[in-house]
């Protein structure tokens, strides 16, 4: 693909909260750069109102006159939506709704990550990259991955880059310093409560976490607790997920991932680092090397307390990936 040929990006739930938040940063040159043209291939259900609205979501791009914007097609069709797609960022996803317990949103998504993951396989662009943001996410990036033949299990990749952006400003207000300072946070094991914002490698300006902060009942507890639940938090408060930010780490996440270099936290099959199940996908910190892949980086030294947390969240992955056995 040359570099003025537009990046065909895929969106499922595209008339969504998350996807009105999402749609407009990208076709701005947020995501792939201020150089680079897009063309969307937009997904939703084939139910009226959600295709209405999403014919309504065209209609915005369009009235905003995006330089960057070459087409946008509008489909309840996988097959028309990946076709030949450079990315595919799954956003759609069943919400979990009063008394449904984790398990029963597993199996509901997990039907839908199924096809989602077949279809792609069969249709999109050979460099796809998949990223997976509708929840559970790390299981759901799992199961799609486990449906392809021809696209390795290292193209798709989960989002846990909100959870890091999290701990990177709650460390930043805790310390009353910039945001920029805070450094190298980074979240091990599933997008969900158990997740572990790893502090003690995180630096600000320059010097430890944690000597900077001096306050290991704050790191340990509050730190953890008010990263992990921040999303419930959310909710409670506006009466919605998280929206904006959702859009606005998949942009991290994407970006980050097209940039060389660049140190930050995804969810990728795990292959035992950090002893975490060698087939979960689990947020580890990986190094982009090339546009699009990447390396976990290793040697991170865990004391117990990490080990600890890192084995909890591991449980839980191992557990959801249990509920899904026969779908993969």
């Amino acid at each position: 693909m040359s570099s003025t040929s537009p990046i065909r990006v895929a969106v499922t739930g595209a008339a969504g909260q998350i996807a009105y938040s999402l749609l407009f940063r990208i076709a701005s040159g947020a995501m792939f750069g201020p150089d680079r043209p897009v063309a969307f291939q937009l997904l939703e259900v084939p139910l009226e109102k959600p295709m209405q609205a999403l014919e309504g979501v065209a209609m915005e791009l369009d009235d905003c006159a995006f330089p960057l914007l070459k087409s946008i097609t509008v489909t309840s069709d996988p097959a028309i939506a990946f076709k030949d797609a450079n990315w595919c960022l799954l956003v759609g996803a069943k919400p979990r709704g009063p008394g449904m317990e984790r398990a029963d949103l597993l199996k509901d998504n997990g039907k839908i990550f199924i096809t989602q993951g077949q279809v792609i396989d069969q249709v999109a662009a050979e460099d796809a990259r998949i990223a997976v943001v509708g929840n559970p996410a790390n299981t759901n990036c799992m199961i799609a991955a486990s449906q392809a033949k021809r696209l390795p299990a290292d193209r798709f990749t989960a989002m846990v880059r909100l959870d890091q952006n999290r701990a990177q400003t709650q460390l930043a207000k805790k310390a009353s310093t910039d945001l920029t300072a805070v450094r190298d946070i980074f979240i091990y094991g599933n997008h969900s409560p158990t997740m572990f914002p790893a502090f003690a490698h995180a630096t600000i300006n320059g010097q430890p976490a944690p000597a900077v902060i001096n306050d290991d009942a704050w790191l340990k507890g509050p730190f953890c607790e008010t990263v992990g639940k921040r999303g419930a938090a959310i909710i409670a408060a506006r009466g919605a997920s998280s929206a904006a930010s959702a859009a606005n780490a998949l942009v991290d996440h994407v970006r980050d991932l097209i940039t060389p270099g660049t140190i930050h936290s995804v969810a990728v099959k795990s292959n035992g680092a950090y002893g975490f199940d060698p087939q979960v996908w689990a947020g580890l910190p990986v190094r982009t090397t090339t546009p699009g892949s990447y390396e976990v980086v290793e040697g991170y030294a865990m004391d117990e307390f990490a080990q600890a947390k890192i084995a909890a969240t591991n449980a839980e992955l191992v557990e959801e990936r249990a509920a899904v056995a026969s779908m993969l």
